[in-house]
């Protein structure tokens, strides 16, 4: 898996009134959550990022040209309608797109470590797979989150407002095309597309896996509390990072 698709389009509206940037440049640890989320495609073994921007794209596309220095091939893709939902971000990327590819949300933080295991195993061929975390009492915001119901390794259902779910949506993805056509079709029929309709859309043909995440850190940054909680991990963690 050679390629990352990052989506960094978002308004970022529960937390950046409160830090003064757009939401990918907001610094944990010292370092801007876009950064972290380029190192993490690093770790996964991939060798280009394509990042989907929307809101404040030119300030996010200079930041990243200055101060990204890694061995990424970034490429940058306009999302124009980035108020509608994140799977238009995704469909903007997908002319760019070769095979499977990882996705990750620039507003998420990820311990490293943990996005490894793509690094170390063949590409999926059909469909896609979704990292999720089934440890319900760590999640901070839960009513936020969006929840999964997982049965033999298999997504069957995911939404926010789901009542029987055993784990949540960490915001990390190995797809394939499969995801995109998925996202294609419910836009045909509904004008608009989340990233989660089109997971579930291939849940219902049998085509959307599930990963436990383990043991790791991870973190939707979208409200000052989720901020503080990341920088609080960094603080501990920081000899090892």
């Amino acid at each position: 898996m050679k390629q990352a698709v990052i989506l960094a389009a978002g308004l970022g509206s529960r937390l950046t009134p409160s830090v003064g940037v757009p939401k990918p440049l907001v610094p944990v640890g010292g370092k801007a959550l876009i950064l972290w989320a380029l190192q993490g495609a690093e770790r996964a073994g991939c060798e280009e990022a394509i990042l989907v921007l929307g809101y404040c794209g030119d300030q996010i596309q200079e930041f990243v040209q200055r101060h990204y220095v890694g061995p990424l091939r970034c490429r940058f893709v306009l999302n124009p309608d980035f108020e509608r939902q994140n799977g238009i971000s995704v469909l903007a990327a997908s002319a760019y797109v070769r095979g499977a590819f990882l996705l990750l949300m620039a507003d998420h933080f990820v311990e490293g470590t943990a996005l490894e295991r793509f690094r170390k195993r063949s590409a999926l061929q059909r469909g896609a797979l979704l990292v999720v975390d089934s440890r319900l009492e760590q999640v901070l915001d839960r009513e936020d989150a969006t929840k999964v119901r997982v049965q033999e390794g298999m997504v069957v259902d995911i939404g926010k407002d789901l009542t029987d779910y055993n784990a949540v949506d960490t915001g990390i993805f190995e797809a394939t095309p499969d995801l995109i056509h998925a996202l294609e079709q419910v836009v045909a029929s509904h004008g608009d597309a989340s990233l989660t309709d089109g997971v579930r859309l291939l849940a219902r043909h049998r085509l959307m896996w599930a990963e436990e995440l383990g043991p790791y850190f991870w973190q939707d940054v979208d409200t000052p509390e989720a901020y503080a909680e990341v920088q609080r991990w960094i603080q501990r963690k920081a000899a090892t990072l």
